[in-house]
């Protein structure tokens, strides 16, 4: 939703902070939803000015995995909805359409519980995950590649970065591959898009003998549901570089080198790149945490309740008329 795991964790934990101060504690699923999804409206409209102003690629943050399995409870879709990828493909939409299609798409929600979730009528939220397939398409489906053979494309990968071997490069990307390159205006990077297999792979060279690939630490590393190479000098991770596979092809390398979009990563990695996977403490909730109160929800139905049981508080009903732009 907010893409990036360092902001996910503080809503988390903020939503936590309000369900405990409001004497909630035992409150279903349906209302800590609704929480979690106003706070993560509200970053989203506040972030939108820093977005724009982003200097270069903004991609989302590295999240690393320990192995690169499902855990209990995660479907294949959800994994999926990570990556790299979808991730910056959810930055076309609104923060009401992303929503909309990740409670459709990803959680299997009803139009009718997507409706309670962002407070508008049933007809607008199916409007809104109509407006956010179209610009985003279907779920993306895991590349065709086994595990196997993508741990070996990407192993070839990360030694012709580290020999600067253009032409092997080359060999491993599609004709009309991409590269995005993350530095935030903090490291020196593209800040435009690269296109196309023969000058991703001249630039991917080039820029790893200057970053001085060669004298670093790498290690392939599940990151985002997806093998990736994390990049360490003198202990510190300073780049990880995700490549996207189809069909035994690399069509595109996503670089983030934005050393504050490495922080979560880093903490979730030795020095030698390899992933823990023990949970950070949480972090805690942004200005104003504890003045908030937390929004008037539906009250929680019975677990055997199915997906449309429930109808919503009157308030909820009283305000739907309106598809919120950004979903306020």
């Amino acid at each position: 939703m907010l893409g990036t795991a360092t902001e996910a964790e503080q809503v988390v934990h903020e939503a936590r902070l309000l369900r405990q101060r409001a004497g909630v504690a035992g409150a279903g699923p349906r209302r800590l939803v609704r929480l979690v999804a106003d706070l993560c409206l509200d970053r989203l409209a506040a972030a939108r000015t820093r977005r724009e102003e982003y200097v270069g690629s903004w991609l989302p943050e590295p999240v690393p995995y320990a192995e690169n399995r499902l855990v209990p409870l995660e479907t294949a879709a959800q994994r999926d909805s990570v990556s790299p990828a979808v991730l910056v493909l959810l930055e076309r939409l609104s923060p009401a359409e992303r929503l909309a299609y990740l409670l459709r798409e990803v959680y299997g929600h009803s139009d009718a519980d997507t409706a309670r979730v962002l407070g508008i009528d049933e007809a607008d939220a199916r409007h809104l995950h109509h407006l956010a397939r179209t610009e985003v398409g279907a779920p993306r489906r895991r590349p065709a590649d086994s595990p196997e053979e993508a741990a070996r494309i990407v192993g070839h990968f990360r030694s012709a970065l580290i020999d600067g071997d253009a032409a092997g490069l080359e060999e491993l990307l599609a004709d009309d591959a991409m590269a995005w390159f993350d530095g935030g205006g903090k490291v020196g990077t593209a800040r435009r898009p690269v296109i196309g297999g023969t000058k991703v792979a001249r630039h991917l060279a080039g820029w790893a003998g200057d970053f001085g690939m060669a004298d670093a630490r790498t290690r392939i590393v599940p990151v985002n549901g997806e093998p990736a190479v994390l990049v360490h000098r003198a202990g510190a991770l300073v780049c990880v570089i995700a490549p996207e596979l189809a069909e035994g092809r690399i069509i595109g390398v996503r670089t983030v080198a934005n050393p504050d979009k490495l922080a979560f990563a880093a903490a979730r990695t030795g020095a030698d790149g390899t992933a823990d996977d023990a949970t950070a403490a949480p972090r805690t909730g942004g200005a104003g945490t504890e003045a908030r109160d937390v929004p008037d929800l539906p009250d929680a139905t019975a677990a055997t309740a199915g997906p449309d049981a429930g109808s919503g508080d009157a308030g909820d009903e009283a305000r739907g008329a309106t598809v919120p732009v950004c979903g306020r």
